[in-house]
């Protein structure tokens, strides 16, 4: 299928006849990291808050980005205690810091964890306010950001998030034992600088659970229900990010889909193989500029509870101070569950998308697309070495109405899918997806 909006549906009575495009201004490429400064300068940037955690901030990438900050003649202002997974705590030390900083600008260097600490921490020191008021609803109020941010320079280190082009943040609500986020055309960064030479010293198990992240970024994307189905906003100002899938996120979609099938195992297996590592990486820019402008859905929206409530999961690879389900893994152990459920509504895509990623579907019909997709998901779930479904990470049959009631809240997401997500229809996916082999 081309860029040709004629492929859709026709306009569905009371919903959108238009989509529109954004993406951060991105730059790709080895060694691009060294450009920072110079951008930054570029951008009126005088005093820079450069955001990382610990573990990025002892490896050489950090030393370049500051370096070629100074270089640039910036005053620059370090914050490396960004927390993986991060919480409304964390990120509220993250906008005390900027706060009293007072930058013109930021750098974001690091995984989709940082980049969102990032996001957050600019948004609230430039617009001070109650925390949940600019929070997705109906967890907070989610109101529209007042007015424009200073500028954010992303630089992801790992193959996976593609927040470098999103206006979406995500964390963890300790109170509400759930991920939830803010989306806003204005968190989107201004610039990427995409390096894949920032992956060659990532882990086997993070390139794993990253990539597996882009994989759903994608296949969420390509099948969300298409934006000729989703309700007209009352102003063309107040169309959603989310806005479902459309002819511009399906290109990225689609290339996305297809590197991921030709390169993820060899990515994970082999540190060495700068070719899939360096693929990967642009599959993730690829699927967050497309996501960034259709949305995610179930699998994602399930993800949150999945996190929110772990208990004893430790995954190698990972910092083992606390529990963590990584967020691509959380995302990856419910989608098998959910694309045999949504195949119905579009079994032509599903199938497609399982062509991409490597399935034989030659002889398959509408009704095999669920099982089709689902079956190829599962098989590359155990070439990287996933655990097996939610069991896998410490939950049984007694959790299945929490985690129900820790996604359901997510209706930003849920109602991107392209079949209703009720409670029951939640619980009876979470009861699926406790273990596939």
């Amino acid at each position: 299928m081309g860029f040709g909006c004629c492929h859709y549906q026709s306009v569905g009575e009371g919903c959108d006849s238009a989509f529109t495009m954004d993406a951060s201004r991105v730059t790709f490429g080895r060694g691009c990291l060294e450009e920072v400064g110079e951008r930054a300068r570029a951008l009126g940037m005088k005093r820079v808050a450069l955001f990382s955690d610990a573990c990025v901030a002892r490896l050489p990438h950090f030393e370049k980005v500051r370096a070629s900050l100074v270089a640039a003649g910036l005053d620059v202002g370090v914050f490396t205690e960004c927390r993986v997974e991060p919480t409304d705590r964390s990120f509220l030390e993250a906008v005390r810091f900027a706060a009293d900083l007072r930058p013109d600008g930021y750098v974001s260097l690091g995984g989709g964890s940082v980049i969102d600490t990032c996001k957050a921490a600019n948004l609230y020191a430039t617009w001070p306010t109650d925390f949940l008021t600019y929070v997705n609803a109906p967890v907070g109020d989610g109101r529209p950001v007042p007015g424009p941010l200073k500028p954010h320079i992303a630089c992801p280190t790992t193959s996976g998030t593609g927040s470098e082009v999103t206006g979406i943040t995500i964390f963890d609500l300790l109170s509400l034992g759930a991920k939830t986020g803010i989306a806003s055309h204005a968190l989107r960064p201004t610039e990427a600088l995409v390096d894949p030479d920032c992956t060659a010293t990532l882990p086997g198990e993070v390139v794993a659970a990253s990539g597996l992240d882009v994989l759903s970024h994608a296949l969420e994307s390509y099948t969300a229900r298409p934006y000729v189905r989703r309700p007209a906003p009352p102003r063309p100002s107040l169309r959603p990010m989310s806005q479902g899938a459309n002819p511009w996120s399906d290109l990225g979609c689609r290339e996305a889909l297809r590197l991921m099938g030709l390169y993820l195992e060899r990515g994970v297996k082999d540190a060495g193989d700068h070719e899939a590592r360096e693929q990967l990486m642009w599959a993730a820019t690829l699927a967050g500029i497309a996501f960034g402008n259709a949305g995610v859905h179930a699998p994602h929206g399930m993800a949150y509870a999945v996190a929110g409530l772990v208990r004893e999961f430790r995954p190698t690879g990972y910092p083992q101070d606390e529990p963590l389900v990584p967020h691509g893994m959380a995302v990856i152990l419910n989608a098998p569950a959910v694309f045999r459920y949504t195949a119905e509504e579009s079994p032509e895509r599903h199938l497609e998308a399982a062509t991409w990623l490597g399935a034989d579907a030659r002889g398959a019909g509408p009704k095999d697309a669920g099982k089709v997709l689902a079956d190829t998901l599962i098989r590359i779930m155990r070439a990287v070495g996933m655990p097996n479904g939610l069991g896998g990470v410490g939950y049984t049959e007694a959790d299945v109405a929490a985690l129900t009631e820790g996604a359901f809240p997510q209706q930003r997401l849920l109602q991107n899918a392209p079949r209703e997500m009720t409670r029951p229809v939640l619980g009876g996916l979470f009861q699926q997806a406790l273990g596939y082999w």
